[in-house]
């Protein structure tokens, strides 16, 4: 699509999410910033329902960063072992805890470039903490759902999520970028499922470039 026409039809789409699915909450249970972070982490490879069973116990125990790295390790990896890769996550998340504590006094900085050198904290992760905690956009949360949806849609034709965000950031009005994601995650969970999709209900399907995958 030229890029004029391309930035019509992502209004198009925003709207018709939007109207369809109306003011949305993050979907991780979280109480401060820090336990923002450690959600995000473990939300790689596991559902938003799972992270929020674990995180209830998690939490309890370890309501802060000074907590998680007192917490042993083996303690950790057995509370969060069902959100799977749990050896790797407790690894950073302890990591993450010693950091803090030593350069930032346990809080969470108010920093993309700090945010995206921190253990277990990329792109995606710090995108989604600069959105939820500092209510600020620096870039687009682009997880599987945003990448299928938006190649489906013809918005980008990139591969890697880095691509696609700077395909994305190219013609998406800044004042999108924070909810847009949270949008197409939605979208993708209730229509756009990546083995079935459901197209004959789907609320985009008389604009949708793909329509019918099914």
């Amino acid at each position: 699509m030229a890029e004029t026409k391309t930035v019509r039809f992502f209004s198009q789409v925003y709207r018709r999410l939007k109207n369809h699915f109306g003011e949305i909450l993050p979907p991780l249970d979280y109480n401060n910033n820090e336990q923002l972070a450690v959600a995000v982490i473990l939300s790689a490879q596991c559902t938003d329902e799972r992270v929020n069973i674990v995180t209830k116990g998690l939490f309890r125990e370890a309501p802060d960063m000074k907590a998680l790295n007192k917490m042993p390790l083996e303690r950790l990896k057995k509370l969060i072992y069902s959100t799977g890769f749990y050896n790797a996550k407790a690894k950073n998340i302890k990591s993450l805890a010693k950091i803090l504590i030593d350069n930032h006094k346990g809080k969470i900085p108010n920093d993309f470039e700090v945010l995206v050198n921190l253990p277990g904290i990329g792109r995606k992760t710090a995108n989604v903490i600069m959105n939820q905690a500092f209510d600020a956009a620096e870039g687009i949360v682009v997880d599987t759902h945003v990448r299928r949806i938006t190649q489906r849609l013809g918005l980008t034709e990139k591969k890697t999520p880095e691509q696609i965000e700077k395909d994305l950031m190219t013609y998406v009005p800044n004042k999108y970028w924070k909810d847009m994601s949270l949008y197409i995650i939605f979208h993708g969970r209730k229509f756009c499922d990546a083995r079935k999709p459901k197209c004959h209900v789907c609320i985009l399907k008389s604009i949708c470039p793909s329509y019918p995958l099914e």
